[in-house]
């Protein structure tokens, strides 16, 4: 194996291997309507997140059926099934079949933008994209400008405008076009 660069950023995701799959590419292009996604690379990285987890579950059920210490898979399964509890992608009852079964609609959830969103402070998923590049949202106070952020269930509360930015005002003219749609 190579080593590269540690600086150098590398590719998070794996493009598909049939390139022209129509059933693919139409649900790839409602996700990204649904979401505001940029283009179908974001759609690729949430793949690619689940993709790891669901392999690291198979590896899990692969471990207790090899006959391996029962203690071990126990503390390997709690540790996973933690880390998708605080990320937010499972519920509190989780098993390892819930993170197979999980799917990238579930990831896409976790993003600042959607959240931005659902939670009323934007009035589309393209314009909550356009309020976290501008540097008008914030989580816990400090500003975010990253659309993709995947926010954890500690952080969901304390999503909202960031505290210098125009939008902040609540006499704001899109505040008040964002309260008036119903959002």
């Amino acid at each position: 194996m190579c080593m590269g660069y540690p600086g150098k950023n590398h590719k998070q995701y794996q493009t598909p291997k049939r390139p022209f799959e129509k059933t693919r590419i139409e649900e790839e292009n409602r996700l990204m309507i649904e979401y505001g996604l940029r283009n179908k690379r974001e759609v690729w990285k949430a793949a690619s997140h689940l993709r790891r987890y669901r392999k690291a579950a198979r590896d899990l059920l692969a471990l207790m059926s090899t006959g391996t210490d029962r203690a071990l898979f126990e503390a390997k399964k709690a540790e996973l099934i933690g880390h998708l509890q605080r990320t937010g992608l499972l519920g509190p009852d989780a098993d390892i079949d819930n993170v197979l079964s999980l799917k990238v609609q579930n990831q896409l959830e976790r993003r600042l933008q959607t959240l931005v969103h659902r939670q009323g402070l934007a009035r589309s998923p393209k314009q909550a994209r356009q309020m976290i590049t501008h540097g008008h949202i914030a989580i816990g106070g400090k500003r975010v400008s990253i659309p993709g952020y995947k926010v954890s269930r500690s952080e969901e509360t304390e999503i909202s405008y960031y505290r210098r930015s125009p939008v902040a005002n609540a006499d704001h003219a899109e505040r008040a076009r964002i309260a008036r749609t119903g959002r």
